[in-house]
Protein backbone atom coordinates (compact mmCIF):
# COMPACT_ATOMS: atom_id res chain seq x y z
CA UNK A 1 0.00 0.00 0.00
CA UNK A 2 2.97 2.39 0.76
CA UNK A 3 4.39 1.77 -2.65
CA UNK A 4 0.89 2.33 -4.35
CA UNK A 5 0.90 5.58 -2.12
CA UNK A 6 4.58 6.54 -3.24
CA UNK A 7 3.78 6.15 -6.91
CA UNK A 8 0.52 8.21 -6.98
CA UNK A 9 1.89 10.89 -5.04
CA UNK A 10 -0.68 10.73 -2.25
CA UNK A 11 -0.46 9.89 1.29
CA UNK A 12 -1.30 5.97 2.69
CA UNK A 13 -3.87 7.37 4.36
CA UNK A 14 -5.64 8.32 1.47
CA UNK A 15 -4.96 5.46 -0.40
CA UNK A 16 -6.60 3.14 2.58
CA UNK A 17 -9.44 5.07 2.91
CA UNK A 18 -10.52 5.11 -1.13
CA UNK A 19 -9.69 1.06 -1.39
CA UNK A 20 -11.86 0.95 2.16
CA UNK A 21 -14.44 3.21 0.31
CA UNK A 22 -14.49 1.25 -2.63
CA UNK A 23 -14.63 -2.45 -0.72
CA UNK A 24 -17.59 -0.82 1.27
CA UNK A 25 -19.47 0.21 -1.74
CA UNK A 26 -18.80 -3.02 -3.71
CA UNK A 27 -19.66 -5.00 -0.21
CA UNK A 28 -16.37 -7.49 -0.63
CA UNK A 29 -12.98 -7.13 0.25
CA UNK A 30 -10.69 -6.60 -2.57
CA UNK A 31 -7.39 -7.23 -0.47
CA UNK A 32 -5.88 -10.02 1.89
CA UNK A 33 -2.96 -10.59 3.56
CA UNK A 34 0.04 -12.42 2.34
CA UNK A 35 3.26 -12.60 4.28
CA UNK A 36 4.26 -8.64 4.62
CA UNK A 37 2.10 -7.97 2.03
CA UNK A 38 -0.88 -8.08 0.72
CA UNK A 39 -2.10 -9.86 -2.13
CA UNK A 40 -5.90 -9.66 -4.56
CA UNK A 41 -8.78 -11.26 -3.58
CA UNK A 42 -11.09 -13.23 -5.98
CA UNK A 43 -13.37 -10.27 -5.92
CA UNK A 44 -10.18 -7.92 -6.12
CA UNK A 45 -9.09 -9.95 -9.19
CA UNK A 46 -12.45 -9.12 -11.01
CA UNK A 47 -12.47 -5.86 -10.14
CA UNK A 48 -9.17 -5.15 -11.66
CA UNK A 49 -9.41 -6.45 -15.04
CA UNK A 50 -12.50 -4.87 -15.46
CA UNK A 51 -10.66 -1.72 -14.00
CA UNK A 52 -7.97 -2.46 -16.61
CA UNK A 53 -10.50 -2.28 -19.64
CA UNK A 54 -11.80 1.08 -18.05
CA UNK A 55 -8.38 2.61 -18.21
CA UNK A 56 -7.76 1.23 -21.63
CA UNK A 57 -10.97 3.24 -22.77
CA UNK A 58 -10.01 6.00 -21.06
CA UNK A 59 -6.69 6.03 -22.78
CA UNK A 60 -8.87 6.13 -26.29
CA UNK A 61 -10.31 9.80 -25.00
CA UNK A 62 -7.04 12.30 -26.05
CA UNK A 63 -7.06 10.42 -29.61
CA UNK A 64 -10.57 10.47 -30.21
CA UNK A 65 -10.77 14.58 -29.02
CA UNK A 66 -8.03 14.54 -31.71
CA UNK A 67 -9.47 13.21 -34.46
CA UNK A 68 -12.86 15.42 -33.41
CA UNK A 69 -11.01 18.49 -33.97
CA UNK A 70 -9.16 17.68 -37.19
CA UNK A 71 -11.80 16.74 -38.80
CA UNK A 72 -10.96 13.09 -38.93
CA UNK A 73 -14.01 12.35 -36.79
CA UNK A 74 -15.60 9.35 -38.59
CA UNK A 75 -13.16 6.59 -37.44
CA UNK A 76 -14.45 3.25 -38.07
CA UNK A 77 -12.82 -0.07 -36.21
CA UNK A 78 -13.63 -2.78 -37.92
CA UNK A 79 -12.91 -6.55 -36.50
CA UNK A 80 -12.42 -9.19 -38.59
CA UNK A 81 -12.72 -12.44 -38.08
CA UNK A 82 -10.08 -15.02 -38.52
CA UNK A 83 -11.85 -17.12 -41.02
CA UNK A 84 -13.12 -14.80 -43.39
CA UNK A 85 -11.13 -14.66 -47.09
CA UNK A 86 -9.18 -11.02 -46.83
CA UNK A 87 -10.51 -9.99 -50.83
CA UNK A 88 -13.85 -10.70 -49.60
CA UNK A 89 -13.27 -7.89 -46.52
CA UNK A 90 -12.06 -6.08 -49.12
CA UNK A 91 -15.10 -6.39 -51.35
CA UNK A 92 -17.41 -5.70 -48.75
CA UNK A 93 -14.78 -2.24 -47.26
CA UNK A 94 -13.32 -1.05 -50.21
CA UNK A 95 -16.13 1.19 -51.74
CA UNK A 96 -17.76 2.32 -48.78
CA UNK A 97 -14.20 3.80 -47.54
CA UNK A 98 -13.14 5.26 -50.85
CA UNK A 99 -16.61 7.20 -51.07
CA UNK A 100 -15.73 8.93 -48.15
CA UNK A 101 -12.79 10.17 -47.25
CA UNK A 102 -13.24 11.66 -43.85
CA UNK A 103 -13.24 7.74 -42.66
CA UNK A 104 -10.62 6.75 -41.01
CA UNK A 105 -9.94 2.71 -41.16
CA UNK A 106 -8.97 0.69 -38.69
CA UNK A 107 -9.08 -3.23 -38.99
CA UNK A 108 -8.04 -6.19 -36.27
CA UNK A 109 -8.42 -9.14 -37.42
CA UNK A 110 -9.07 -11.65 -34.46
CA UNK A 111 -10.93 -15.06 -33.28
CA UNK A 112 -14.86 -14.75 -33.39
CA UNK A 113 -15.13 -14.90 -30.03
CA UNK A 114 -12.30 -12.77 -29.10
CA UNK A 115 -14.33 -9.87 -32.10
CA UNK A 116 -17.21 -10.30 -29.96
CA UNK A 117 -16.00 -9.30 -27.07
CA UNK A 118 -14.43 -6.54 -28.01
CA UNK A 119 -17.44 -5.34 -29.82
CA UNK A 120 -19.33 -5.77 -26.47
CA UNK A 121 -16.62 -3.34 -24.49
CA UNK A 122 -17.16 -0.50 -27.75
CA UNK A 123 -13.97 -1.14 -28.92
CA UNK A 124 -14.62 -2.10 -32.16
CA UNK A 125 -17.44 -0.85 -34.13
CA UNK A 126 -18.57 -3.77 -36.03
CA UNK A 127 -17.75 -7.19 -37.20
CA UNK A 128 -17.09 -8.69 -40.60
CA UNK A 129 -17.47 -12.58 -40.15
CA UNK A 130 -18.99 -15.63 -41.99
CA UNK A 131 -21.24 -16.80 -39.44
CA UNK A 132 -23.76 -15.00 -37.28
CA UNK A 133 -23.02 -13.89 -33.93
CA UNK A 134 -24.60 -16.43 -31.04
CA UNK A 135 -28.17 -15.44 -29.10
CA UNK A 136 -26.51 -14.00 -25.82
CA UNK A 137 -29.07 -12.12 -24.49
CA UNK A 138 -26.00 -10.31 -21.93
CA UNK A 139 -24.99 -8.51 -25.10
CA UNK A 140 -26.54 -6.10 -27.56
CA UNK A 141 -25.24 -6.78 -31.25
CA UNK A 142 -27.66 -6.45 -34.03
CA UNK A 143 -26.77 -8.91 -36.93
CA UNK A 144 -26.75 -8.10 -40.92
CA UNK A 145 -26.72 -10.52 -43.56
CA UNK A 146 -24.11 -8.75 -46.11
CA UNK A 147 -24.79 -10.94 -49.22
CA UNK A 148 -23.74 -14.27 -50.32
CA UNK A 149 -21.77 -16.03 -53.25
CA UNK A 150 -21.45 -19.01 -54.94
CA UNK A 151 -18.20 -20.87 -54.35
CA UNK A 152 -15.67 -21.35 -57.30
CA UNK A 153 -13.29 -23.88 -57.41
CA UNK A 154 -9.56 -23.41 -59.44
CA UNK A 155 -6.92 -26.20 -60.21
CA UNK A 156 -3.40 -25.78 -61.50
CA UNK A 157 -3.87 -25.55 -65.59
CA UNK A 158 -1.77 -28.44 -66.17
CA UNK A 159 -3.34 -30.66 -63.60
CA UNK A 160 -6.77 -29.41 -64.91
CA UNK A 161 -5.65 -30.42 -68.22
CA UNK A 162 -5.71 -34.29 -67.00
CA UNK A 163 -9.37 -34.28 -65.71
CA UNK A 164 -10.96 -37.12 -67.82
CA UNK A 165 -14.64 -36.18 -65.73
CA UNK A 166 -16.60 -33.12 -65.58
CA UNK A 167 -16.79 -30.87 -62.55
CA UNK A 168 -18.04 -31.63 -60.00
CA UNK A 169 -17.05 -35.61 -60.67
CA UNK A 170 -13.26 -34.65 -61.72
CA UNK A 171 -12.75 -33.74 -57.78
CA UNK A 172 -12.40 -37.03 -57.31
CA UNK A 173 -9.63 -37.17 -59.43
CA UNK A 174 -7.82 -34.18 -58.03
CA UNK A 175 -5.84 -33.17 -55.11
CA UNK A 176 -8.09 -30.88 -53.22
CA UNK A 177 -7.18 -28.27 -50.79
CA UNK A 178 -9.61 -26.57 -48.45
CA UNK A 179 -10.15 -24.61 -45.26
CA UNK A 180 -9.96 -25.81 -41.75
CA UNK A 181 -13.16 -26.72 -40.09
CA UNK A 182 -12.00 -23.35 -38.07
CA UNK A 183 -13.94 -21.52 -40.92
CA UNK A 184 -17.69 -21.77 -41.27
CA UNK A 185 -17.54 -22.44 -44.97
CA UNK A 186 -15.63 -26.03 -44.45
CA UNK A 187 -18.88 -27.82 -42.94
CA UNK A 188 -20.93 -26.59 -46.10
CA UNK A 189 -18.28 -27.64 -48.21
CA UNK A 190 -18.29 -31.25 -46.60
CA UNK A 191 -21.79 -31.76 -47.22
CA UNK A 192 -21.59 -30.90 -50.64
CA UNK A 193 -19.47 -33.45 -51.17
CA UNK A 194 -21.77 -35.68 -49.15
CA UNK A 195 -24.33 -35.01 -51.62
CA UNK A 196 -22.47 -35.37 -55.20
CA UNK A 197 -21.07 -38.74 -53.70
CA UNK A 198 -17.60 -37.18 -53.91
CA UNK A 199 -14.12 -38.18 -52.05
CA UNK A 200 -11.72 -36.15 -52.65
CA UNK A 201 -8.23 -36.71 -51.48
CA UNK A 202 -7.35 -34.02 -49.08
CA UNK A 203 -3.41 -32.43 -50.22
CA UNK A 204 -4.15 -29.96 -47.49
CA UNK A 205 -6.09 -27.60 -45.20
CA UNK A 206 -5.36 -24.01 -44.35
CA UNK A 207 -7.23 -21.64 -41.60
CA UNK A 208 -6.00 -18.91 -44.59
CA UNK A 209 -7.73 -18.11 -47.72
CA UNK A 210 -4.96 -16.38 -49.09
CA UNK A 211 -2.24 -18.81 -48.04
CA UNK A 212 -5.03 -21.90 -49.54
CA UNK A 213 -4.91 -19.61 -52.64
CA UNK A 214 -1.59 -19.65 -53.13
CA UNK A 215 -0.22 -23.06 -52.58
CA UNK A 216 -3.16 -23.89 -54.90
CA UNK A 217 -1.79 -21.14 -57.44
CA UNK A 218 1.46 -22.99 -57.17
CA UNK A 219 0.52 -26.41 -58.50
CA UNK A 220 -0.48 -28.40 -54.80
CA UNK A 221 -4.12 -28.94 -56.27
CA UNK A 222 -7.66 -27.72 -56.77
CA UNK A 223 -8.98 -24.94 -54.44
CA UNK A 224 -12.03 -22.96 -53.98
CA UNK A 225 -12.77 -19.47 -53.25
CA UNK A 226 -15.72 -16.92 -53.46
CA UNK A 227 -17.11 -15.25 -56.31
CA UNK A 228 -16.37 -12.04 -54.41
CA UNK A 229 -12.54 -12.70 -54.83
CA UNK A 230 -12.00 -14.58 -57.62
CA UNK A 231 -11.23 -11.78 -60.19
CA UNK A 232 -8.00 -11.93 -59.98
CA UNK A 233 -7.47 -15.97 -60.40
CA UNK A 234 -9.95 -16.12 -63.40
CA UNK A 235 -6.99 -13.56 -65.08
CA UNK A 236 -3.82 -15.78 -63.88
CA UNK A 237 -3.14 -18.31 -66.61
CA UNK A 238 -1.51 -21.02 -64.36
CA UNK A 239 -5.08 -21.71 -63.12
CA UNK A 240 -8.37 -22.50 -64.73
CA UNK A 241 -12.13 -22.43 -63.09
CA UNK A 242 -13.40 -25.99 -62.78
CA UNK A 243 -16.91 -24.65 -61.76
CA UNK A 244 -18.92 -23.48 -58.77
CA UNK A 245 -21.22 -24.23 -56.20
CA UNK A 246 -24.15 -23.04 -55.09
CA UNK A 247 -24.64 -20.01 -53.18
CA UNK A 248 -23.17 -20.17 -49.79
CA UNK A 249 -20.55 -18.12 -48.96
CA UNK A 250 -22.66 -15.74 -46.21
CA UNK A 251 -21.18 -12.58 -44.73
CA UNK A 252 -22.62 -11.02 -41.82
CA UNK A 253 -21.59 -8.35 -39.82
Amino acid sequence: MSRAAARLDMAVQTVSAQVRALEQSLGHSLFKPAGRGIVLTEAGAAAMALADQVFQLGEQIPAAVRDAVSGQGLRLAVGISDGLPKLVVRHLLLQPVLHDPRVRLLCHEDEFERLLADLALHRLDAVLSDHPAPPNPNLRLYGHKLGDAPMAWFAPAEVARKCRKPFPECLNELPVLLPTHHAAVRARLDQWFERHHLRPRIAGEFEDSALLAAFGRNGMGAFPASRWSHEELLQDKKVRLLGETPRWWSTST
